[in-house]
């Protein structure tokens, strides 16, 4: 039967502070916390989260459940219609304002033959060596060592298991010096974020009721690269396409009908290359409509320390697309990108055919000023443009014959971008927070790179949101060999500490 790990939960004298801790009495606090910090870490992330697994997701369900439950949290299950969202809730005497935090506690599929260590769900800790590799070194060093650059190696461990276990070890902390908000606290904790939280949407307008809040905070992602101290105002949304154009019925013999049976692994190429300058701009007309950055807004794009030099190095690329003038400005439009191709067969499985079908998938990462049904209206008039007829399931033997060239077009939305005024009341609270912290202003970014499903919140509630990012850049998230940086799992609880003891009037 699985063990899980739970601080006694101390019922102490808890008072809304009058005075707010300074950054000193937060680093003594972590400090305090620290080991049972690393053991919250190492369980939370031992119970494997793949959602294509249902029973997977069960165990954290139950394992959340229980942790908030032991720290006197009410908690209420929402249904969706499938895996259901959680909603835990703390409440304060005398609060006038809430809060909404928000978390995923799901994580990406494993290959464990692409991981340096036996079981992605057995945390490891490893230390670089002289050589810039990452060996394992023994997790009971912790108990008398501590070097921030150290990092524990596991599925979710940044993303998102991670900040759930800062923001835990945080409550504790405080708890256990009797110090409280002095607002409410709503926790909404999301099981199927790597899916694309199909179902999140329509359940947040049918519980928007329950969901009430005056903010939410986003706990999920990286810090910027340098690392510093982070705030990120908004973030892209997220739509899908999959294309597929047809050759012969059924594949065909190279050497019998190679120069008499039309390719479409080469069809599908030219239309995609067709949507593309060579310099990586959609040529779409009217693709980036609607986008036009001001003077103010190149100047928080310029303030972001960017290293694109050293960024371009990590990746490996001697050239960037010229979408937009900076990295920062790139990420503040919509994407057209290829994920995955595929036609026939290559290497070991390599035949010499003519394949039937060819297939790419595509996503779309959104800004708030790109409608998603507008930008897929454009792609298929373009694709007609193209001389292709355009059909939503595969062609009958009479379309087959009528037209030249066809593709199926397959669409979806997952969620839209949000974005929120940096000027806001919201980011003024929390650019004080992380002052208080860490003396300085954090990196603001105007909107993250990624997609997160909060414009559901944004938009049925009426609510500002800001994410709060913690966890190093260089994570390998949805990649093998996950990792948290230890330095940046303390400072994301001393950050955490900070928000839930800044005054929210």
């Amino acid at each position: 039967m699985k063990r899980y790990f739970f601080l006694p939960f101390l019922f102490l004298s808890i008072q809304v502070f009058s005075q707010t801790p300074d950054r000193a009495k937060l680093q003594q606090l972590t400090e305090k916390q620290w080991q049972p910090a690393l053991r919250m870490l190492n369980e939370i992330v031992s119970i494997p989260n793949d959602a294509h697994f249902p029973e997977q997701i069960q165990k954290n369900l139950d394992w959340c459940e229980q942790v908030f439950a032991a720290r006197g949290w009410n908690s209420e299950l929402l249904e969706t219609g499938g895996i259901p969202l959680m909603l835990v809730e703390k409440k304060q005497t005398g609060a006038t304002k809430t809060a909404l935090f928000y978390f995923h506690v799901d994580g990406q599929a494993v290959d464990i033959s692409k991981w340096n260590q036996p079981d992605a769900y057995v945390p490891v800790l490893k230390a670089q060596n002289s050589a810039g590799e990452w060996e394992e070194i023994q997790m009971e060093k912790l108990q008398t060592e501590y070097n921030p650059d150290w990092r524990i190696y596991a599925r979710s461990s940044s993303d998102d298991k991670g900040p759930i276990a800062m923001f835990l070890s945080a409550f504790d902390a405080l708890t256990e010096a009797g110090l409280a908000p002095n607002y409410n606290v709503k926790v909404i904790l999301d099981f199927e974020e790597e899916l694309g939280s199909p179902l999140l949407p329509q359940a947040v307008v049918r519980h928007k009721a329950k969901l009430t809040a005056d903010l939410m905070l986003i706990m999920d992602g990286p810090r910027h690269t340098s690392n510093e101290p982070t705030l990120s105002y908004g973030a892209r949304g997220i739509s899908d396409m999959v294309l597929t154009t047809y050759g012969p019925k059924l594949p065909q013999h190279s050497g019998h009908y190679g120069n008499y049976s039309p390719n479409p692994a080469l069809l599908l190429s030219q239309l995609l290359a067709s949507m593309k300058d060579e310099n990586g701009r959609v040529v779409i007309p009217g693709y980036y409509d609607g986008i036009v950055f001001t003077d103010a807004e190149k100047a928080i794009f310029a303030k972001v320390p960017d290293n694109e030099s050293a960024v371009q190095k990590r990746l490996g690329i001697s050239r960037t697309d010229q979408v937009g003038m900076s990295y920062q400005e790139s990420i503040n439009y919509p994407s057209l990108n290829i994920r995955g191709l595929s036609s026939g067969y290559v290497g070991s499985q390599s035949t010499t055919i003519i394949p039937a079908i060819a297939i790419a998938e595509l996503d779309i990462r959104l800004v708030p000023e790109s409608d998603p049904n507008r930008l897929f209206g454009l792609i298929e008039n373009h694709i007609k443009d193209q001389g292709f007829h355009v059909v939503e399931k595969d062609p009958t033997d009479a379309e087959r014959m009528q037209y030249p060239k066809i593709v199926k077009m397959e669409k979806s939305i997952s969620y839209q971008a949000f974005r929120t005024p940096m000027n806001s009341e919201s980011g003024a609270w929390l650019r004080s927070a992380m002052n208080r912290a860490f003396g300085k202003d954090p990196v603001q970014i105007r909107i993250s790179g990624g997609s997160i499903p909060i414009s559901p919140f944004v938009d049925a509630l009426g609510i500002p949101a800001v994410t709060i990012p913690t966890v190093n850049a260089d994570n390998n998230q949805h990649s093998p060999n996950e990792n948290l940086r230890l330095g940046n799992y303390k400072e994301g609880i001393l950050t955490i500490m900070s928000v839930l003891t800044q005054p929210l009037k």
